[in-house]
């Protein structure tokens, strides 16, 4: 093999190194989505507080005995919400091992995320194939995955003693770490995806990006708040709410500021009404992003189309678990299409 050719092989391999990472990203983002669908289904059905201990290495196992799953079935009798809502019920122990296999398939996916992300890290680690500048951003990345284990713990623990729920604030807080955790592994695989073909450096954030992100932020925020206090349940019609454009029953007598936090009322009615701020921004973003590629402008357009239709469809059907779950679904995949947009406007010229 003459100079030349082993140069242009080192060249292909250096190029490879950072698709093979991108891809892996990738692949550990698909499995972080994954994990944000079973976390809806795990919220809709009430499952959440169902496994009341925290066990990040033992329990990787569900119960493997009768005896194994009455113990499990008798802590679970202890809490406010079967004291105070489901031993009411008539709660069974058929009932109880459905609401726990779909908190223990959540608590595993966060497992199963956490080895996907972290062994080929080490790999790529060993084999000093992670590009000069993304080493930090790959650790961070793992870090905030490992805070996000203890995020979810903190937030079940909320409703084990005094709430037959967990706080809605700390269902906002881990649902949009896991959102922030999903667009960081996008961005950094577009950025190394970037390198590979050449490109300078890593896109930047623009001031329309910003604009972006921040208005999503504040839909997403509110929508974790419409989940964790139940406010799609206090209108089924659309597009009035209870035959009003702003709904009675919005209670001011806290403040403002209670009330933005506290009333499902008014909660309800930012969350529906604020997302056509959110429309008009990507819009924009999407006619930016179309002369760069066209196919992110028609994701962005295709995920909000269908995440307004949901939303409207969720809320006029009382909450259909399963429209329920594909609008979390969608509203993931808002999230990610918006990335891909805001990555093409910040883009370096080669």
């Amino acid at each position: 093999m003459t100079d030349t050719s082993i140069l242009k092989q080192r060249e292909s391999n250096a190029s490879n190194r950072p698709i093979a990472i991108a891809n892996w990203l990738i692949g550990v983002a698909i499995l972080v989505f994954i994990m944000v669908v079973v976390g809806g289904i795990t919220r809709l059905t009430e499952s959440g507080l169902s496994i009341t201990e925290w066990k990040p290495v033992t329990g990787a196992l569900p119960p493997l005995s009768e005896a194994d799953w009455l113990s499990e079935f008798t802590k679970y009798q202890q809490i406010p919400e079967y004291l105070e809502i489901n031993g009411p019920a008539g709660m069974t122990l058929a009932d109880f091992k459905f609401i726990y296999f779909w908190e223990w398939v959540h608590r595993l996916l966060g497992r199963l995320i956490g080895v996907a992300f972290a062994l080929p890290l080490l790999w790529f680690a060993v084999k000093r194939a992670i590009p000069s500048g993304y080493g930090w951003r790959l650790v961070a990345l793992l870090a905030l995955g490992g805070l996000q284990g203890t995020i979810g713990w903190w937030m079940v623990s909320s409703g084990l003693s005094e709430r037959t729920d967990v706080s809605h604030f700390r269902l906002a807080v881990h649902l949009l770490t896991a959102l922030f955790i999903l667009g960081g592994l996008v961005w950094t695989a577009l950025d190394l995806r970037q390198l590979a073909a050449g490109n300078p450096g890593p896109a930047r954030m623009t001031g329309l990006g910003i604009a972006v992100l921040a208005v999503l932020f504040f839909q997403l925020l509110f929508g974790a708040y419409t989940a964790g206090l139940d406010a799609g349940y206090v209108s089924n019609t659309w597009p009035l709410m209870n035959e009003y454009f702003v709904p009675g029953g919005i209670n001011w007598a806290s403040g403002t500021w209670a009330a933005l936090n506290y009333d499902p009322y008014l909660i309800h009615f930012i969350h529906r009404w604020w997302a056509w701020v959110v429309v008009g921004f990507l819009v924009i973003l999407a006619r930016k992003a179309r002369p760069i590629d066209r196919r992110a402008s028609v994701a962005i357009h295709i995920a909000f189309g269908s995440q307004i239709l949901l939303g409207i469809a969720t809320v006029m059907t009382g909450i259909d678990i399963h429209l329920a779950v594909l609008h979390q679904a969608v509203g993931a995949l808002v999230v990610a299409s918006s990335i891909w947009g805001v990555h093409l406007i910040g883009r370096q010229p080669r």
